[in-house]
């Protein structure tokens, strides 16, 4: 196996972005800071790859447009899948391993606020049994809530605290639309939405794009001096179906967990965009409490639609680099409920 690092992240993340549905217009800033931090041009990108949804944007091939932010010369070996930025990240690393390149560029972009998200998020449902009833994400995670303290695993307590916690650790995070906690007992006086959820266990509508870049080895050490190497990487997939899953619990995030070396992990951000999801995860992972979760405050505080899984790994990279975190663990996930996810482990020694 190559040795392959994270050696360049950028983001923008905001509630409302004004511009085209394919964000063409965050892209290239976006770009231009990785070639800036690698201090590359686009000549030295081997492949790119490109994470987003048609359904999101309203139109057919949306992804085609946003390769207008890469440039038209020279040619470029480009890839898209319908998926988190996560997903390309890993289509790369697989290109990366083929050894026909040596480094690779992918990105993901969203703008929710086009559409009332939740309802279009349904189409991702079993498209006889569940689409055809139009149930919203947030009701879908309110049963997944529901379940979790009935069956005595949380409580509404233990919720607010996540929610309190990102909150206050995105106070320190530029690109986070939402920020600033108060209490637990605050939070819990707030009125619910979807029983048993309030407003703050529910990631707010994020309009946003991020990109990340890859390195193999002697490329990656000429980058940074101490690039954030993928030492596992690793998804699986929970059935389709609703009514075969017990949604409190995540196999799919323990099988992924399970299939890399997790001793270690100092720092772990996970791709949670209710409350409750975060201690399912946690749960399935083995993660315990002296492992530091979500500093840059999580996918509760800004969840910009097929990016936020990838700006997990980012967030944990940028704390390789800076020497904060010796070993670090991210998680995207995909799918209602915590149906697929992806995890991986990035160090700061290879």
């Amino acid at each position: 196996m190559r040795d392959v690092a994270v050696v360049g992240f950028a983001q923008r993340q905001m509630q409302d972005f004004d511009g085209s549905p394919t964000c063409v217009e965050l892209l290239v800033p976006l770009f231009a800071e990785c070639y800036e931090q690698t201090g590359w041009s686009r000549r030295d990108i081997g492949f790119w790859c490109s994470g987003s949804s048609d359904y999101l944007a309203g139109r057919s091939f949306s992804f085609v447009q946003a390769v207008d932010a890469i440039g038209v010369i020279p040619p470029v070996n480009e890839s898209h899948v319908e998926m988190d930025l996560a997903w390309a990240m890993y289509e790369a690393w697989l290109k990366i391993q083929t050894g026909e390149v040596d480094t690779a560029l992918v990105y993901a972009f969203g703008k929710s606020s086009a559409g009332v998200l939740r309802r279009t998020l349904a189409l991702q449902l079993d498209p006889y049994t569940m689409t055809p009833l139009w149930p919203d994400t947030v009701s879908l995670a309110g049963l997944q809530a529901r379940a979790g303290i009935d069956a005595g695993l949380w409580d509404e307590t233990a919720m607010a605290e996540v929610a309190h916690r990102s909150l206050t650790d995105a106070e320190k995070n530029e690109y986070a639309v939402r920020k600033g906690g108060s209490s637990v007992s605050a939070l819990l006086s707030r009125p619910l939405y979807a029983d048993p959820l309030r407003k703050h266990d529910c990631a707010p509508v994020t309009d946003g794009a991020a990109a990340i870049v890859l390195a193999a080895g002697d490329r990656a050490r000429e980058v940074r001096d101490r690039p954030a190497w993928l030492t596992g990487i690793s998804h699986h997939v929970d059935p389709m179906s609703m009514g075969t899953r017990d949604l409190t619990r995540s196999p799919s995030t323990a099988r992924s967990g399970a299939a890399l070396d997790l001793t270690g992990v100092d720092t772990a951000e996970l791709h949670a965009p209710f409350s409750h999801q975060e201690l399912v995860l946690r749960r399935e992972l083995g993660l315990g409490d002296d492992v530091r979760v979500n500093p840059s405050g999580g996918a509760l505080t800004s969840n910009p639609m097929f990016s936020a899984g990838g700006i997990r790994v980012g967030e944990a990279a940028r704390r390789v680099w800076a020497g904060e975190s010796d070993k670090a663990l991210a998680h995207a996930t995909s799918g209602p409920a915590l149906q697929q996810n992806l995890v991986c482990t990035l160090e700061g020694q290879r």
